[in-house]
Order: C-alpha cells, then sequence, then structure tokens
C-alpha cells in the first residue's frame, strides 16, 4: 500500500486514515487492533477539563476552608492528568503509527502546562479541541475567537510538536478562523468537530442527548468547508471529520483538499474491521483511475481547481430541486 503514504503536519503516514478521539482510543488493546486493521495514526480519547472541573466540583466540600476545594480541584486534575501520560506512553510504545494527544478544553488558562507534559510522555502531536459556547450577549464574535488564538500562542512557547485546533462549524467565518491559526504556528486544522446536543424527550419531560452519531449525510458540510479552506489557507494541513463512514466519503474528502481524514461513528457501528474496509476502498479507487500516489489527486476537485467555483458557494437550492416543491 506505498501508494497510500502521505504526511499530516509533518509526519509520516501510511495512509490517510486516521481514527478520530473516542472510547476506541482511550485504550492500548483498541490502538493495537486499529493499527492491525489499517490505522494510519490514532487521535487518543481527549483530557476533558469540563470532565475535571466537574470531578472537582463534585467532590467539592462546601466549608469555610477554601483551601479545601484548591486541593481538591489539584488532586483530580493531577489524577486525570497522570492517567492520560501513561496512556499516551503505553500506546507509543505497543504501536508503530503515530499517537496523537487531544486535549478537550473551554479556556486557554490551564491547558498550556499539561501540553507540556504530554509531548514529555511522548505524543507524536496534539490536537487541541475547543469550544466555547457564544452565551453571552455582551461579548462578539472576535471575544470567542480570541480564545483560539490566545491559546495557539501559548503553546507554541511551550512545545515543539506539531499542533491541531479541531474546530466546530459555527464560526461566522471559518476561513479566516484557521488563517489566524497558521499565522499562530498551528500545523493542522480538523474540520469538524462534533459537539453534545440537547435534545428533549417529550414523555419523560427531561432533557437528554442528541444523536451522538454523525451519519453519511454529516459530509456535506465537512467537503464544502474542506474545499474551500484548503485553497484559501494553502499552507495548513486539513483533516476532515464527520460523516466519513467509508471509502467513497474519504476519497471525495481528499478530492476536495483534505490532507487526512478522519473516521469513529462507522467504527462503533461496523467494528474496527470497517477500518481496513475503508483503507482499502480507497487503494482500489486509485488503482482504478490509475493514480500512483494520493498527492496525484489531492484537491484536483477543490475551489478553484473545478470548472465552476461557485458551486462551492451556493447556499440555496434555485433550480435543482424545483420539481420537488
Amino acid at each position: 500500500m506505498k501508494k497510500l503514504e502521505t504526511t499530516y503536519m509533518g509526519l509520516n503516514l501510511k495512509n490517510p486514515v486516521i481514527v478520530s478521539s473516542s472510547g476506541l482510543t482511550s485504550n492500548v488493546d483498541s490502538i493495537k487492533k486499529l493499527e492491525d486493521n489499517l490505522a494510519s495514526a490514532v487521535v487518543l480519547k481527549s483530557l476533558f477539563e469540563e470532565q475535571i472541573l466537574h470531578e472537582a466540583g463534585a467532590l467539592s466540600v462546601q466549608s469555610d476552608y477554601p483551601e479545601a476545594d484548591d486541593y481538591l480541584r489539584a488532586y483530580v486534575t493531577s489524577n486525570n492528568v497522570e492517567n492520560y501520560l501513561e496512556l499516551i506512553a503505553k500506546a507509543k510504545a505497543s504501536v508503530s503509527i503515530p499517537v496523537i494527544a487531544s486535549i478537550n478544553c473551554v479556556s486557554a488558562s490551564n491547558w498550556v502546562d499539561f501540553a507540556a507534559k504530554i509531548q514529555q510522555a511522548g505524543a507524536s502531536a496534539l490536537e487541541v479541541n475547543v469550544f466555547v459556547l457564544p452565551t453571552d450577549s455582551k461579548k462578539t464574535a472576535e471575544d470567542y475567537e480570541q480564545v483560539y488564538y490566545t491559546l495557539a500562542e501559548k503553546l507554541k512557547n511551550v512545545i515543539t510538536i506539531p499542533v491541531a485546533f479541531k474546530l466546530g462549524d459555527h464560526f461566522t467565518n471559518p476561513v479566516r478562523v484557521v488563517e489566524q491559526l497558521w499565522f499562530r504556528n498551528v500545523k493542522g486544522v480538523v474540520l469538524f468537530n462534533r459537539f453534545f446536543a440537547p435534545d428533549i424527550d417529550i414523555n419523560k419531560m427531561k432533557v437528554v442527548s442528541a444523536e451522538v452519531f454523525s451519519n453519511p449525510a454529516d459530509l456535506r458540510d465537512t467537503l464544502r468547508w474542506v474545499a474551500l479552506t484548503s485553497n484559501k489557507v494553502q499552507n495548513i494541513d486539513i483533516s476532515a471529520s464527520t460523516g466519513v463512514h467509508n471509502s467513497e466519503a474519504a476519497i471525495k474528502l481528499l478530492l476536495a483538499g483534505a490532507k487526512t481524514v478522519q473516521t469513529c461513528s462507522a467504527l462503533y457501528r461496523n467494528g474496527h474491521a470497517h477500518l481496513k474496509v475503508i483503507v482499502e476502498g480507497i487503494e482500489q479507487w486509485m488503482s482504478q483511475k490509475g493514480y500512483k500516489s494520493v498527492d496525484e489527486f489531492r484537491g484536483i476537485m477543490g475551489y478553484g481547481k473545478v470548472g465552476d467555483p461557485a458551486v462551492y458557494e451556493r447556499s440555496q437550492f434555485m433550480k435543482y430541486y424545483s420539481s420537488h416543491e
């Protein structure tokens, strides 16, 4: 499968298919199984700031001694981080593919020190998963975006391993955000993240979680923004995520300009072996088309390469579905 070899953020990969951060990458046995099924790299299950803060709060003792709360918060944080560092070290010792660490944060304050420890533990790269829900009417879009930029600037000063930011699709101008991250030495972006979304159980009258897994139709937003961003910010590596359920989806995203693709939900539904099906499907398609490397076809259907780039800018159905009135 030499024809599938590629790079991502300077990392050498056997193929362009990465397993994204999830429970599938939370233990060494599963990671080894993913490697056996042709994973080119894994992004470890995230270390969650929100979860750490929640656990610390749940254990907090309400008393006249604030030092007790501080101690519990520090204790819970330290234990979570140490367990995560141990996972990095064990995974690196057990597989030959790159092991990318992941931190999921809601602020730019606590994670810089952790990132340095993650590098020391042997992580090949770091994926930063940031989301700050914009609920404050007094803050501008720029205020929220600045959290990402501040964190990128701080990380640049303490670690040398490549950093990718995993972004949501909620930005007013995603292309500008990606460009601003590249200016701050971020080597890659993952488009796009899936976040917890609320739903309402009308029988139990309670707020519950909406569907956790992606579906193939989710590919459409990812495809559009990969095609646009890869053309307009050409020096940053894009890993396409959300909606990658088969080899056809992976090929489309590579044609749009993605360096790599990330999959997760499809493996939960179909098992670890489905990863091999995706990778082999890409290779078979390349053989049919006569491509000898991924670089030969990457981006040839992206914005600026197709005959009418406006197809990626249209937002209304117009005449295409006029018969479905």
